[in-house]
């Protein structure tokens, strides 16, 4: 039996690993093949022949964030973000918070950002600025910066948010679409529901991004700007690997769910990113539904279990 703590850090932290786990085995398998066999539960040995309920580098870039923000407070970004990178190139080089001792399914632009730092680059100059450096790999891990929240003003946590993303992925729409995914994460620990929550993220992203420097990126958040991504059908929500899509997806999990495992099977059910897709919907998804509402059963399945909730009720101790 696993026992932990009911509270919005551990289920936000649990709901990004469950969803993790349960996208990994079909990674990259497209959708039509999910509409043949829809996951439904938490099965292993797929794609990277690893047992159910492992976890990707999703999962252990989310827990090397939760560890260096138990040893730096968000106060310090500067030596925060310096944890931060060190954490990241133990991860790929010693395996550092993975499952199996060792990184798997590592995503290339992560990769080069890792080697840059290796090599010497500052943390806000090693991420990778082309447009086609868009993926998801910044926003899968970001979610342990909403829990600073109280910490920080708004102002303060979008402009870490930004920094930290900026390590591997250092465009300026990876930059929004975290900051974007932090607002909405805000507005759940707020108490709001994810339809009410969404509502009022809208006007405050549009306030926080209206400088010019944001102009030529916004365009492509409009769907979500717009203010009814849940209305959009199932054909035209992409999950592939792009920042954009897997935000836009997540969203729209959430918003055309009313529990945990539906919001993450949907996710995966989407097929392409399934892991990625299904580990963001399901931090924002573990905020608002509680670890209570993510099956025991899939939590049992989860390797080194007893570890992760050890660390992350360290992290929500030392968030207050």
């Amino acid at each position: 039996m696993v026992k932990i703590a009911e509270n919005p850090v551990n289920a936000g932290i649990l709901g990004v690993i469950v969803g993790d786990a349960l996208g990994l085995p079909v990674q990259f398998e497209p959708r039509s093949y999910r509409d043949r066999q829809p996951v439904t539960e938490m099965f292993g040995y797929g794609v990277f022949n690893v047992p159910p309920g492992s976890w990707s580098d999703d999962s252990s870039l989310t827990l090397c964030l939760v560890d260096a923000l138990i040893k730096v407070s968000p106060t310090q970004p500067e030596t925060l973000l310096k944890q931060i990178s060190d954490n990241f190139c133990q991860w790929l080089k010693d395996g550092y918070l993975t499952p199996f001792g060792y990184s798997y399914d590592v995503g290339g632009t992560t990769e080069q950002a890792i080697g840059n730092l290796s090599r010497g680059s500052s943390p806000l100059d090693s991420g990778e600025t082309g447009e086609r450096s868009n993926g998801n790999g910044s926003l899968m891990r970001i979610l342990p910066i909403a829990f600073c929240y109280q910490k920080l003003s708004l102002e303060e946590l979008i402009v870490l948010t930004h920094q930290v993303g900026s390590i591997t992925h250092g465009h300026q729409r990876s930059n929004i679409a975290c900051g974007i995914y932090i607002i909405m994460a805000v507005e759940l620990l707020q108490g709001k529901t994810p339809q009410q929550a969404y509502k009022n993220a809208i006007p405050i992203i549009n306030q926080h991004y209206q400088d010019k420097i944001y102009s030529s990126e916004l365009k492509y958040f409009q769907r979500i700007l717009q203010g009814n991504i849940e209305t959009v059908s199932r054909d035209e929500i992409g999950s592939s690997g792009y920042v954009v899509d897997s935000l836009e997806a997540a969203l729209w999990c959430l918003l055309t769910t009313d529990n945990y495992p539906d919001a993450v099977l949907k996710a995966v059910n989407l097929g392409d990113d399934t892991d990625t897709v299904a580990a963001i919907t399901g931090g924002l998804a573990g905020i608002f539904y509680g670890v209570q509402e993510i099956p025991e059963h899939w939590l049992e399945q989860i390797p080194k279990i007893n570890e992760i909730i050890n660390l992350i009720e360290g992290f929500s101790n030392s968030m207050g």
